[in-house]
């Protein structure tokens, strides 16, 4: 059994206390955030056990293969110092982006190391990408985790898999 079918047979039912609302306003706001270069507010979405993943090719185990990002909330705050420096070349100047989500599922609840359950969650994106040099489009899927903090809604996991992650891939700026 793969790592990836692993994860699937872990999830529960979905927890009650999710709004699809809700849900589809917190993953739209963080786009925007991320799209609209608003490092503070983006960082502040995420939980200090956050973990943020993207998978080179097929990766189903990224402690034995090589990924493009795997932060943990540490590196998050690293990767945004450097962002916010203005010195970091693949930003520099800034890309204008804007992110399109669709195709939200509710995927499941996945117990966490506080004791409750986190709702996951999938959805495809598409990127547009403007630069001096040109205009790229990337598209995907990400899965995400969510976790309910003082009754707010946290981002605890994402994993941002690129349609075309098995060919060479030039500067994924977009990225943060």
């Amino acid at each position: 059994m793969t790592a990836t079918a692993a994860a699937v047979q872990d999830l529960g039912p979905v927890p009650e206390d999710f709004d699809r609302w809700e849900v589809e306003q917190f993953l739209y706001r963080e786009a925007r955030y991320a799209d609209e270069l608003n490092y503070d507010a983006w960082e502040a979405l995420w939980t200090d056990d956050a973990l943020y993943w993207v998978p080179v090719a097929s990766t189903d185990d990224p402690l034995r293969q090589m990924s493009v990002i795997y932060d943990n909330r540490s590196r998050i705050s690293t990767r945004l110092k450097q962002v916010r420096t203005g010195k970091r070349h693949a930003q520099a100047p800034p890309s204008n982006l804007r992110r399109l989500l669709s195709n939200i599922e509710f995927l499941g609840g996945r117990a966490n190391p506080e004791g409750g359950i986190d709702l996951e969650v999938a959805a495809n994106f598409l990127v547009l990408e403007s630069r001096d040099r040109g205009n790229n489009l990337w598209g995907g899927r990400t899965t995400y985790r969510l976790r309910r903090v003082d009754g707010s809604l946290r981002l605890t996991y994402k994993k941002v898999v690129l349609v075309d992650n098995d060919k060479p891939l030039p500067t994924l700026s977009f990225l943060i």
